[in-house]
C-alpha cells in the first residue's frame, strides 16, 4: 500500500513542500501514484496562488528521479553532471505545466520526451566549438552513420559521391556537412604536437604553422607602383626602364635618349619624387 503521508501532511500544513533533498525520499512508484492525484488538485487550484505553487512544486520535486534517470544516459559527456540535471529539470517543469490528466496517459510517459529533448537541445547549443546551423549539426550524425555503414560494407573509407548516394543528398550538400563538422571541436594553438617519438620535439601548434611571408607586404606596393608607372609619359617610362630595368648609368641613358647626363639626372629625380609622393598619398581606391 502506498503511503500518502509525506505529501498530504505538507499540503495540509500550508507549508511549501520539501526541496530536492527531502523529495528524493519519495520512491518512484510512490511518486507515480501520487502524481495523478496531485495533477487533479493542481488543475482545481487557481493559477498564481500559493496553493497552486505548492502543488506544482511538489509535482516537480517528486518526479526529479525521472530527470536523474534520463541524465544518466549522458554521463559520458564532457558536460558537468549538475548542468545536465539542471537542464533536464527545465524539461520536467515544462512537462508539468503542459500535462493534461484527462489524457489517460502516465505522466512519466509524457515527461520523458520533454526531459530528453531539453538535454539534447542543450548539447546541440553548447557542445559545438563553432556555431553552425542546427540543420547541419543534425546532418553530422547522419553523415557519421552513413560513413560507418559504408566502411563496414566496403572495407574502406567511402568517397563523397558514395556518401551522397547513400544519404540521398547531392555531393555539394554532403561536402557542406563535412566542412561544418570541422567546427565541432577546436585545438588550442599552444597545444604541444609531435609524433610521440623520443627524437621528436613537442612544439606548439603555432610553431608548426606557416609564418607571414615578408614579400607579401610588397604586393600592394607593386600594384600601386604599376598604376603610377602607367601614368608616366613615354620618355619617363623609358627612363625608368633603362635605369632600373636594364641597370644603365645616367650617361648611358643620356646617349640612348639623346640628352645630357645632367638632364637625365634632373628627369630621374623628378620622376622618382612623383612616384614616391603618389605611393604615399594615393588611397587604395585610387590605386585600383
Amino acid at each position: 500500500m502506498v503511503t500518502r503521508a509525506p505529501t498530504d501532511d505538507l499540503l495540509r500544513s500550508g507549508e511549501p513542500p520539501a526541496r530536492t533533498g527531502q523529495s528524493g525520499a519519495v520512491a518512484p512508484h510512490a511518486a507515480k501514484a501520487l502524481s495523478r492525484e496531485l495533477f487533479t488538485r493542481l488543475r482545481a487550484e487557481e493559477e498564481g496562488t500559493a496553493r497552486h505553487q505548492q502543488v506544482r512544486t511538489a509535482l516537480i520535486e517528486m518526479n526529479l528521479s525521472l530527470v536523474r534517470f534520463i541524465a544518466r544516459r549522458f554521463r559520458g559527456r564532457p558536460e558537468e553532471w549538475d548542468d545536465i540535471v539542471q537542464v533536464g529539470t527545465i524539461g520536467l517543469i515544462k512537462a508539468v505545466d503542459r500535462f493534461d490528466v484527462g489524457r489517460n496517459v502516465e505522466f512519466s510517459t509524457f515527461a520523458i520526451p520533454y526531459i530528453g529533448g531539453e538535454i539534447k537541445r542543450f548539447f546541440r547549443d553548447t557542445s559545438w566549438a563553432v556555431h553552425v546551423p542546427r540543420s547541419l549539426q543534425e546532418q553530422r550524425i547522419d553523415l557519421a552513420r552513413a560513413r560507418d555503414t559504408l566502411t563496414g560494407r566496403q572495407g574502406r573509407d567511402p568517397t563523397i559521391a558514395e556518401l551522397a548516394a547513400h544519404m540521398e543528398r547531392s555531393v555539394e550538400q554532403v561536402t557542406e556537412v563535412m566542412v561544418a563538422s570541422n567546427g565541432y571541436t577546436t585545438e588550442c594553438l599552444d597545444t604541444p604536437t609531435g609524433t610521440g617519438h623520443s627524437d621528436d620535439h613537442a612544439l606548439a601548434l603555432t610553431a608548426r604553422l606557416g609564418v607571414s611571408d615578408p614579400a607579401l607586404e610588397n604586393i600592394e606596393n607593386v600594384h600601386a607602383l604599376k598604376d603610377l608607372l602607367g601614368r608616366l609619359n613615354a620618355q619617363e617610362q623609358a627612363l625608368v626602364r633603362l635605369r632600373f630595368g636594364h641597370g644603365l648609368t645616367q650617361t648611358q641613358i643620356g646617349a640612348r635618349l639623346g640628352v645630357s647626363q645632367m638632364q637625365v639626372s634632373r628627369l630621374l629625380t623628378r620622376v622618382l619624387s612623383g612616384l614616391r609622393e603618389g605611393m604615399l598619398t594615393d588611397t587604395p581606391h585610387d590605386r585600383i
